[in-house]
């Protein structure tokens, strides 16, 4: 029997769960929704609250609950629950064990694979902060696929023919816009554009301010406790659901503040045109966002077939009206915006378990990757930190990338390697993902060449190596920045804390080297080749292309699952680092 591997949407707002069932993606529910809120929360008496529940909770104590923690996703900052601190990933781990539980409960089966989507404008550092999260929560995340391509796929599934279509993704706390060519089948991403912090709860907090200013011009300046204005938070929020079917909407809050000790209400009416009013400059902010992705796709307005709409903040009247607009065409919502991307989710993890489909993806890296240089100003004075482009945007993912440069100094014996996602020609001005240095050269003239590598793989994460021609010298990127990635320690006391929480013992298997290569020989198998790596730079030139022969055997024999030609090569392997190592 197939093992199971479900389909995750890890929303700003909202999450849900799919998996494939007789060819069809179908929606796992939970307590009769599909729909779980993506809010965490801790009761009185210290139990975790996840869901609706949690979300309940937020508006009486907010100090207690936590929500959007997909906008935190990648950063270093520490998130606060109950008095407790937690890690983004942590949280967002949280979110996925609930996820795993119900599939796992509507299955009556353990599931330890998961595909995950993630926004395509997501940095390196949010992917790998995503994985980390799949990790603790005891998945495994064969896959992360960007949401406009998930929502893609769940659209045009089974579709014939060729055509070009927009997808437009506005959900809570995130904005894609993607431009995909389907021909024959194959889904191909052209182009991608967007902002990781934009989205309905940008929305929810016009609303927030208009409300915070109507009660100053009444009541004056008057505080407004944390429980207060969780319950302002949550009636805009509220309100901007009635305002996309409604020309109005009534905020009444009872007893919502004191003024000298006496507690009054709190009443206003909304109308759409106010609120369409107040976030009119985001939508401007995603209309340039289409233009720069159509530019970068090489295509116009007019060579637009087709527009389908992803998130729930695409609900909002204004959002269809300027996008009818501007392309003449109706915009496609015929799925539930809400339940799309996570349809596309199981349809790609059926792909990966072996159901029969009839779409191939082809993704794309929303931005260019690439190191610095010694290079010229404009006006022709040298400078060090010149960009070099290696990776470029919009280029088709997974994809290895390898550019030459030249040490610059005659006998120099270090070379440090900066790795930059961004498109400015000031590597300075673009974000530092990481760097590493690289010691020992020869000590030969200046112009030693340097093979700088980049690699995107399939999940979009970045990995980067250098290495001395002359000489084979080699050495990794080790990231050593804010991203604050998780170590193997941090892992396993991370996965401990989500174990208590749950009050139950983690049956799910380790999402660690044991879990990814499936068994003993195989762990055993990447652990010599990790030490042959180590050893590739005092090889001769005979033994390296050994090395690396061999390692590519190991390498194809684990993805064919061919124990017996992973125990040949890895016999061999063993032999050449004994001999290497002695």
């Amino acid at each position: 029997m197939t093992e199971k591997i479900i389909g995750i949407d890890l929303g700003t707002t909202n999450s849900e769960v799919a998996i494939i069932n007789n060819g069809q993606a179908t929606m796992i529910s939970s307590d009769g929704s599909v729909i779980l809120p993506s809010y965490v929360g801790l009761d009185s008496e210290g139990k975790l609250l996840v869901g609706e529940a949690a979300r309940n909770q937020y508006t009486v104590y907010p100090e207690r609950t936590v929500k959007s923690i997909k906008r935190s996703m990648g950063g270093s900052d520490k998130i606060f629950m109950a008095g407790q601190e937690y890690a983004p990933q942590e949280i967002s781990a949280i979110i996925l064990k609930t996820l795993k539980k119900i599939a796992e409960n509507h299955l009556g089966e353990k599931i330890s694979k998961a595909v995950i989507t993630v926004p395509a404008y997501f940095s390196d550092g949010q992917r790998q902060a995503t994985r980390e999260a799949g990790e603790i929560a005891g998945l495994e995340v064969v896959k992360m696929i960007n949401e406009p391509t998930a929502a893609a796929l769940a659209y045009e599934y089974n579709h014939q023919g060729g055509k070009r279509i927009m997808v437009y993704d506005l959900g809570g706390g995130t904005f894609d816009v993607s431009v995909v060519q389907i021909e024959e089948g194959v889904i191909e991403v052209m182009a991608s554009h967007g902002n990781n912090h934009l989205g309905g709860d940008d929305f929810d907090q016009k609303i927030v301010d208009h409300i915070r200013r109507a009660l100053k011009e009444e009541h004056g300046n008057i505080d407004i406790p944390p429980e207060a204005a969780a319950r302002i938070e949550r009636a805009s929020e509220v309100a901007k659901l009635i305002l996309s079917d409604n020309p109005f909407a009534s905020i009444k809050e009872e007893f919502l503040l004191e003024k000298k000790g006496v507690p009054f209400h709190f009443s206003l009416e909304l109308s759409r045109d106010e609120y369409e009013e107040m976030i009119d400059p985001f939508i401007d902010e995603t209309m340039e966002a289409i233009h720069i992705a159509l530019k970068s796709a090489g295509l116009t307005v007019s060579d637009i077939d087709e527009i389908l709409l992803v998130g729930g903040s695409t609900r909002t009247p204004l959002v269809g009206r300027r996008l009818e607009e501007e392309f003449a065409v109706q915009p496609r919502s015929e799925i539930d915006p809400d339940l799309c991307v996570a349809d596309g989710a199981a349809i790609q993890a059926g792909m990966i378990a072996g159901e029969e489909v009839s779409a191939v993806l082809v993704d794309i890296t929303p931005y260019t990757f690439g190191t610095s240089a010694l290079g010229e100003l404009d006006d022709g004075m040298p400078y060090p930190f010149m960009f070099v482009p290696i990776i470029k945007k919009n280029t088709p993912i997974p994809v290895r990338k390898s550019e030459v440069f030249f040490t610059p100094f005659d006998n120099q014996e270090v070379v440090e390697v900066c790795a930059y996602q961004g498109e400015n020609n000031d590597a300075k001005q673009n974000i530092e993902l990481g760097k590493f240095t690289i010691k020992g050269l020869s000590k030969v003239p200046a112009g030693n060449e340097i093979i700088t590598t980049f690699e995107l793989d399939k999940d979009g994460i970045l990995h980067v190596s250098a290495m001395e021609k002359k000489t084979g010298l080699a050495k990794d990127i080790s990231i050593d920045n804010a991203i604050s990635r998780f170590d193997k320690e941090n892992m396993e006391t991370a996965r401990g804390k989500i174990v208590d929480l749950f009050g139950e013992e983690d049956e799910a298997p380790q999402a660690d080297s044991v879990n990814k290569s499936g068994n003993v020989e195989n762990v055993k198998a990447m652990a010599l080749v990790e030490k042959a790596e180590r050893l590739m730079a005092q090889a001769s030139v005979e033994d390296k292309e050994d090395l690396v022969d061999l390692i590519e055997q190991i390498n194809d024999a684990m993805k064919a699952g061919d124990k017996n030609s992973l125990a040949e090569a890895t016999d061999e392997l063993s032999e050449i680092v004994f001999y290497l190592d002695s």
